[in-house]
Formats: C-alpha cells, structure tokens, sequence
C-alpha cells in the first residue's frame, strides 16, 4: 500500500518550516481507498509571497486544526505505507520534523514521483510537477495547494506503475541500500555511484550544467552523501537544484584544500559563500611587557602595526592562536586567549610550563615564544617543497613556495627523477597566493613539518 501526499508549508527551511495544509491519499491495488486532507494552523505568520503563490493566509489557517491535532490521523493513514511524493525528501522531511517537535519518531519507507519519472519516462525536458503532468497528459486542478497536487501525483503515480519495467525499478528504489530515496531528485544514481571515496574536490551543477557549488572531501562519496542528509535550509535548495556532479582527485587533503580554494576564486558559484564574503580581518603581534615576557596577541588589522599572521575574521585568527599556544607550550594567559590576573586556567589548553606561576623564566619562554613568531613565518623562507600523496600509487603531489609566495602544485610520476627546483617547477601547474591559500599552507605547517623536502 501507498500514502502519495503533499504539503503546503511557510516556507521558512526544513527546520523553521511549519505546514500549512497537508493532503494524502491511500492507494491500493489500482485505487483510492482513504483520503486525509486538512488545512493546518502553522502557529507562526504565513509570508506574503507563500500566500501569493498557494492562496492560503493567515486568516484561512486561524481556527484550522495544529499539526499535533491531526497527528494520529497522519499517523493512522500512512502506518504499514510507503511514503510517495514529488521530490519527497522535502515532503517527508517537513512531515518528520513537525513529529519530533511534539515527541513521535516518524519512519517510512519513502518513494519519489521525481526520481520514478526520470527512470520511467526518460527524456523529458522538465521533471516539475506541472511541465510533467502537462507532458504525460494529466490533469492538473488546484496548484499549489494540497489536494490538487497531491491528487496529481496519484495520476503520475499510477501512469508509473503501468510501465512495463516499474516492478522491478519499484523493488530496486525501495531497496534500502540502493540510496535511490536518499538522492537529489534531479541527480541520476549512475553519477553518484561514479563518485570515488578518495580525497578531491567535487563541483555541484544544475540541469544547465552551471556550477552552483564546489566542496573538498577525503572521502568524496563520503562528504557528497552527507550533502543529501544535511537538513539546513541552504542544502536543502542546493540539493534540490543538482542536476550532475562533477569531481577531480587530489590525493590529499592538503591538495584539496588548494584545488578547492582555487576553484571557488575562479568559479565564484552560488552556494560558496564562506571565501566571498570580505569582513574585517584580523591579525596576531607580538609584544614585550614591563617584566620582560613576550606576548602574543590580536586584533583588527588596522589596530596591529606589525602583523605576524593575517585572517579573514576574528574566530578563525583565535582558532590559530590557540593551535600555536598548544603546539608550543605557550601560557594561555600571555597568548590573550584568558583573561585573568592568576594563573592561567583555560578550559581546552593545559600545556603550559608556568611562567604564569613563576615556574618558568622570562628567557625560556620567550624563546619558545620566538620559535612560535619563526614558524608563524616560515612562508617567508626562501623556496619549500612539500611533498604528499598523489592520485594514485605512481605519483606523487608537490607543492612550491618560493620567496614567501605560494606558487602552485603538481604531479610527478614516482618513475621520473627530479634533482632540482627546475625538475620541480616544471610539473608545477600555477596558482595565485591568497589569504586563503596562506592560511591554508601555514595550518599544514604547523602540523605536517616531516612533509617538507629540501629545497636545491
């Protein structure tokens, strides 16, 4: 048996978004057998442009049941049921998240019309539920409103089940290691199946085949899959508009980490927007106070004088620091990472030697302290090789900085015999040194020194 439903909701992401009418129908051996359709009270505002698209308002769902009072018939009307809907990880997950909020756990197995139509009736233009419906000759009446649309699927629905393959396409959908109901409605399960769990970055295109976002992965099928259980609001839409995807192994997570910088500076798609937003930047100094202990600290940019690091906002800049007061033994307290007058106490870092208890000397610490300005510097030397694992187990993946700048990787056959900066520079494909890739490589440093070759 089938539940086929469809909702109307605020419109406000899967977590914020409340629904505001709901319609199922229960189909069995080839008929309608039950019917549940309600309007719903959201207890929050409707917008305007969801009023303007469904007709329904405010004043239509003021005495209309809440979702908690026409729970048990949702509950009643699709238990033993496969869940059916166009693009149905919206559906059911809307469905799901109303459940949790009042304390019920909500499973169904699920199909989507979407993902059935596409195997089914392949070739079509538009999988919409309207340019479907009007290619396949079905009626359309209502739309954007439950009943209408749910009603709608049911015709798609059974036009589904007449194809002379949907009996084995069904049971192969509904195999729950098959992923079918887990995909973006638009994605063929043939390209994600394509996808390997190696290290790369991996580029989300829509049915223009236009870019609409870029993402690095150690694993890539791993960290692409997690897109498609991601409930945000931001994914949701993003998952909903993918079309094909796209991916380029790295070999590392230090390559992909550059590949995938580079590519969102050249591409700039749509839902990349953690390396486009310019905000305040901030930097770490240093400085000696009256009883001669060097300090590291940080602030705007425009308030330090003689910046050792740069970063593109205050978290990540405090994030560094604290890896550097870690990695170096410093005292939370002299890295301005704690404000006390005692004693140091930080909650996460404990590798302090006690200069803050008198434990240790000025001159000790401050030549730790040096060492941490070295390495916070050490873009600056002259020319560094790092060499890391390439895409496969003939090659291997090299990065070069030369006077500070970072200019660039590649990939060289474990065969080939490279003797000098010239060998190197010649397998080396040439990228631009930014904040980012800066911040990128001195992260690696900081963690990964045995990686470096020396430089001839």
């Amino acid at each position: 048996m089938y539940t086929i439903i469809d909702i109307e909701t605020t419109g406000n992401g899967i977590k914020g978004n409340r629904i505001t009418e709901i319609s199922i129908f229960k189909y069995d051996d080839g008929q309608i057998v039950d019917e549940f359709t309600s309007l719903v009270n959201p207890e929050s505002p409707i917008p305007y442009f969801i009023t303007g698209l469904t007709g329904i308002d405010d004043q239509m769902v003021q005495n209309a049941p809440t979702f908690q009072e026409v729970a048990q018939n949702i509950l009643h009307i699709t238990e033993g049921c496969i869940f059916v809907a166009h693009s149905v990880n919206f559906d059911y997950g809307v469905i799901k998240e109303e459940f949790r909020q009042i304390g019920i756990d909500f499973t169904r197995k699920k199909l989507c019309t979407v993902r059935l139509s596409r195997k089914l009736i392949p070739g079509l233009r538009s999988y919409s539920l309207g340019k479907l419906c009007s290619a396949v000759d079905i009626p359309l009446v209502d739309r954007h409103r439950a009943r209408g649309d749910a009603h709608a699927t049911v015709l798609l629905f059974e036009k589904l089940l007449g194809k002379p393959e949907s009996k084995m396409v069904f049971k192969k959908f509904l195999n729950a290691r098959s992923q079918e109901a887990t995909l973006p409605p638009h994605l063929p399960k043939a390209v994600f199946d394509k996808i390997p769990q190696k290290p790369g970055i991996y580029y989300f295109m829509n049915q223009n085949g236009e870019i609409i976002y870029v993402g690095k992965a150690i694993n890539l099928k791993k960290r692409v899959l997690g897109h498609f259980y991601d409930k945000s609001r931001k994914e949701i839409q993003m998952c909903g508009e993918t079309a094909n995807i796209d991916f380029k192994l790295a070999g590392s997570e230090l390559v992909a980490l550059l590949m995938e910088s580079a590519e969102i500076k050249r591409l700039f798609p749509p839902y990349n927007r953690a390396q486009k937003r310019q905000g305040r930047q901030y930097a770490i100094f240093a400085y000696e106070d009256r009883n001669g202990i060097t300090h590291l600290a940080y602030n705007t940019i425009k308030g330090v004088p003689s910046p050792l690091k740069v970063f593109h906002n205050q978290t990540e800049c405090r994030a560094y620091l604290e890896e550097v007061c870690k990695g170096f033994s410093l005292c939370p307290k002299y890295c301005h990472l704690q404000q006390t007058n005692s004693a140091c106490s930080h909650h996460e870092i404990n590798t302090c030697e006690g200069i803050c208890r008198g434990e240790e000397s000025p001159k000790e610490y401050n030549q730790k302290v040096e060492e941490a300005i070295a390495h916070m510097k050490i873009l600056s030397s002259e020319v560094r090789i790092i060499k890391e694992k390439g895409r496969n187990e003939n090659e291997s993946a090299v990065i070069l900085i030369a006077d500070g700048i970072y200019k660039g990787f590649g990939f060289i056959d474990t065969n080939i015999e490279v003797s000098s900066i010239e060998d190197i520079e010649a397998f080396i494909s040439p990228q631009k040194h930014t904040l980012e890739t800066e911040s990128i490589l001195t992260h690696y440093f900081l963690k990964h020194n045995k990686n470096q070759i020396p430089a001839s």
